[in-house]
């Protein structure tokens, strides 16, 4: 029995560096349910980068910065000098991208340590000035939309940074519910992610650790908000986004189970085969996999089966069983 039908929310895909390239954003866009993909981060120091810079980690730009399903592309930067991102935002924009990220939520040390990402909300006026500078830079018709932690060392400054990004021009803000100092680790925070979104006048997404349809409804009810992140999680659930707008429309619907996973991963690996040097070959689907068993069983008894191997032919050969359904090493219930 379906239920009464909700607001309908926008979904999107998280950004996540080294994890989610162009190829994966094509084929989770594929599956369906997600509304709006974010690229890796541009990293953007006091250079004006070259158009095959923004061509390399979003090539979706020569396409309409629409991944092959059609679901559009938003290009991300990340930076600490105003300027410079303001005239690479401006240069993406020439290069085909239809709207600009900003990231100020990356908490890698890294990235930290080079004036980019999290480190940035320790000065809610360095957030502001970025955000204005690049609002100025390009077409008022080309949304600017801002990514946000809920601080750095601690959570007391999630207002001030919220309010910084709105003052700056931002149009939408995607506020990961977690300090720097928090990282990954649970809980999310989402009581400060609804604070935000009663204090600004601009649509606010809320991200961290929805991983499933019920952790979706209680986000849902905690934040008051209609859009929402999903990264990690999309990983793990392929089909998460598809599950919420079932819900939300009151349809019935069957998530996806083992042998509907196989194909994509297949599918990952055909495309990616080529594009790695052969000693790396496997390790990207090795790391999906590890997403994956969160959601999955079999994908850990998968990984387990693979992840010794090297060889083409003998990671295909793992691969033709399992398309065929064979023995996943887990007793049936």
């Amino acid at each position: 029995m379906t239920q009464q039908t909700l607001a309908i929310p926008r979904l999107y895909q998280a950004p996540m560096e080294g994890v989610i390239d162009h190829h994966v954003r094509a084929l989770l866009s594929a599956v369906g349910g997600v509304d709006i993909c974010v690229t890796e981060f541009v990293r953007v120091t006091h250079t004006r980068l070259p158009r095959k810079v923004f061509l390399r980690l979003c090539p979706e730009l020569a396409r309409e910065a629409s991944t092959p399903s059609g679901v559009p592309v938003r290009l991300q930067l990340l930076g600490g000098n105003p300027d410079a991102v303001a005239w690479n935002a401006a240069k993406a924009v020439e290069v085909g991208a239809r709207a600009i990220d900003l990231n100020f939520g990356c908490p890698a040390k890294s990235v930290n340590n080079s004036d980019g990402g999290a480190c940035l909300l320790q000065s809610p006026h360095r957030v502001e000035a970025i955000v204005g500078a690049v609002r100025r830079a390009l077409p008022a018709e080309i949304p600017v939309s801002a990514k946000i932690r809920l601080g750095f060392e601690d959570r007391s400054s999630y207002l001030d940074n919220a309010r910084a990004a709105e003052n700056g021009g931002a149009g939408e803000l995607a506020v990961h519910a977690r300090s720097k100092k928090d990282g990954y680790r649970p809980p999310a925070y989402w009581e400060y992610v609804g604070e935000i979104r009663e204090q600004l006048a601009m649509p606010v997404v809320a991200n961290g650790d929805i991983w499933t349809l019920d952790d979706f409804r209680r986000c849902r009810d905690v934040t008051g908000c209609d859009a929402f992140m999903f990264g990690r999680s999309l990983l793990a659930r392929p089909d998460l986004a598809l599950q919420v707008k079932a819900f939300c429309e009151g349809r019935d619907y069957t998530p996806m189970a083992w042998r509907d996973i196989v194909p994509l991963l297949w599918d990952y690996y055909l495309t990616t085969r080529e594009v790695y040097p052969a000693k790396y070959l496997g390790n990207r689907i090795k790391q999906w996999l590890a997403y994956l068993k969160l959601g999955y069983p079999e994908a850990q008894v998968f990984f387990e089966r693979i992840k010794r191997l090297r060889e083409a032919e003998l990671i295909e050969a793992a691969f033709a069983r399992e398309l065929a359904g064979g023995d996943t090493g887990i007793e049936a219930a």
